[in-house]
């Protein structure tokens, strides 16, 4: 019981890591000073989060990402809901 609890926690992590290293590129990161990794990893998750809540477009989360850097309508879309 234990064990599987454990390797599911594992699971969501690793997904977790393996979706912002895809849709953000963190691995690829240049950030080392101070709190600046940790500052724009927090971001990240954030914004995470509020791509993946918007369901008006079906796009990966790279897609919305590029989406709402060219659309401002659909970045508040993606900020306000």
């Amino acid at each position: 019981m234990i064990d599987r609890d454990i390797r599911s926690h594992w699971g969501v992590e690793n997904n977790l890591l393996w979706q912002l290293d895809v849709s953000f590129n963190e691995d690829e990161s240049r950030k080392r000073d101070g709190y600046a990794t940790q500052n724009f990893s927090m971001l990240n998750r954030i914004a995470l989060n509020l791509i993946k809540q918007e369901q008006s477009k079906k796009r990966s989360v790279k897609g919305k990402r590029i989406d709402a850097g060219w659309n401002n309508e659909y970045l508040l879309k993606i900020l306000i809901n």
